[in-house]
């Protein structure tokens, strides 16, 4: 650990050993930026992902599959805004909100799944598949696009 020198308030400079995760994130927020742009592409691919699979399960399959990419764009979305909120006050915090965030999600995700299940205009399915595979499908197709720098974090800069 790295010793700081401090102003307490009202008092003298003070040396003392501060953990790294007790500091605040500095900077610009790529995770907002991310997020929006992986939301953009979904939205962009909604159309698609439903008239496939309204053709593969009926009108049923359709609804569904708006449904689950609903809940996954709602997904990637707050996740962005948990972290961005957690990361200014400490990285500790922002580690936790980001572990216990996910599980919130994954609960609030298989809560919203529940509800739905016995629905006579939702195909089980459908939705399933469209939940997998949209997550997995905006998160490689975001790879391409993101800069693994620290000189441009998040975005590069001619995506």
């Amino acid at each position: 650990m790295k010793k700081y020198v401090l102003r307490r308030p009202g008092g003298p400079l003070v040396n003392e050993k501060l953990s790294p995760l007790a500091m605040a994130a500095q900077g610009q927020a790529p995770e907002v930026t991310v997020s929006k742009d992986i939301i953009r592409r979904g939205l962009i691919a909604a159309p698609i992902v439903m008239l496939v699979s309204g053709v593969i399960w009926g009108l049923t399959g359709a609804w569904s599959a708006g449904i689950g990419l609903a809940l996954v764009l709602l997904n990637f979305g707050l996740a962005a805004l948990l972290i961005s909120w957690a990361a200014p006050i400490s990285l500790a915090l922002m580690m936790g909100v980001s572990l216990f965030g996910y599980l919130l999600r994954l609960g609030l995700i298989s809560l919203a799944v529940y509800l739905v299940r016995d629905a006579s205009w939702i195909s089980l399915p459908a939705l399933g598949v469209t939940i997998i595979v949209s997550h997995l499908g905006l998160l490689f197709w975001e790879m391409r696009f993101i800069a693994a720098s620290l000189a441009f974090p998040g975005l590069r800069p001619n995506a």
